[in-house]
């Protein structure tokens, strides 16, 4: 789904023109959360779903038989992990990212930090292989599947007979992942009329949001962002897309995250360098911290200590209703 559109875009930028708090949001573009689609080629099903959520919390998807997907993708700490880096095999080996959370990421068009996966099923199939992270071996994790009676007859009644592959796999997991989604926030109520849904300081924060700090212009539509990539300016060697397309104007440069539920997984950037989003609009508020291939968006915005607190309680607003997923009872082995 494509959340950039020419009129958020027209928006944003006669906001960001605007005098301070001259064009309130709630007077330009307001785009709620749409239904969630699935491709062609994985449509729901509340059985895959079911079969999806198991896989997710399922240890025995890694080598070790120690880490899950939830492992660095955790409900409890907003679908992340609260590191700044996640912990990976057998305990011992660190990854190299920041662990985005799962929330909302059915939304967004490409996966990673670099974007190199163009869906969640793509995704999915990273981590359970990378040494760093699940370190399994695909044929062995097939192996392991299917001498499991309850996988063997689940995967039978979604996908078919002798359907235990890497593919359906992946598309079990990215078809639960789907169903993570922030719903019904506080900013989404004050948009609905509801003018008592968020406080004075938050709604200073949200036109402060559209207006001189100039956020909407990467963190556009109706999951906040733009699905784009950015150098803002963080002290890194992280090649970042430059990985994945060898484009000097993507050197340095991450995927903009989507802002729901954000105040749920800390720390941020790319590296988790920045612990709260306090230290997040700290930093942008000083124009990033380095300079070389900075996106022209980031410079120093001028903001207050309170304009900067205001912000804060309007990224407290984007956050929904509680996302409530039972941890699964698993197959056992036999």
């Amino acid at each position: 789904m494509k959340v950039v559109h020419t009129a958020v875009l027209l928006a944003t930028v006669l906001l960001w023109a605007a005098p301070p708090l001259a064009i309130h949001a709630e007077e330009s573009f307001y785009e709620p959360l749409p239904k969630m689609t699935h491709p062609k080629d994985n449509p729901w099903s509340k059985d895959k779903e079911d079969l999806g959520r198991m896989l997710y919390f399922d240890p025995r998807l890694s080598g070790s038989n120690w880490i899950s997907c939830a492992t660095c993708h955790n409900p409890g700490l907003g679908w992340s992990d609260g590191l700044s880096m996640p912990i990976g095999h057998d305990f011992n080996r660190k990854g190299l990212r920041n662990s985005p959370t799962v929330i909302n990421s059915g939304y967004f068009e490409v996966q990673f930090w670099d974007g190199r996966a163009p869906s969640l099923e793509e995704q999915a199939k990273g981590p359970i292989q990378a040494d760093i992270e699940m370190n399994q071996n695909v044929d062995e994790l097939i192996k392991e599947l299917k001498a499991i009676p309850g996988y063997v007859r689940r995967f039978d009644k979604v996908f078919g007979k002798n359907s235990i592959n890497l593919d359906n796999i992946v598309k079990a997991i990215a078809t639960f992942e789907r169903s993570v989604v922030s719903k019904n926030a506080p900013y989404d109520k004050y948009m609905k009329g509801d003018k008592k849904a968020m406080s004075k300081s938050a709604v200073n924060g949200m036109n402060l949001f559209f207006g001189k700090a100039k956020c909407s212009i990467c963190h556009n539509g109706p999951a906040f962002t733009d699905s784009k990539f950015h150098n803002i300016g963080v002290k890194s060697s992280d090649p970042g897309r430059y990985q994945v397309t060898k484009e000097g104007s993507d050197k340095g440069a991450f995927k903009t995250p989507g802002l729901r539920h954000i105040s749920r997984s800390a720390p941020y950037m790319h590296d988790g360098s920045e612990k709260t989003l306090k230290e997040v609009i700290e930093f942008y508020n000083r124009g990033g911290d380095a300079k070389e291939n900075i996106s022209p968006f980031i410079t120093p915005l001028d903001l207050s200590k309170q304009e900067v607190n205001d912000l804060v309680e309007f990224m407290k607003a984007l956050e929904g209703e509680p996302i409530n997923v039972a941890v699964p009872e698993l197959p056992p082995d036999n």
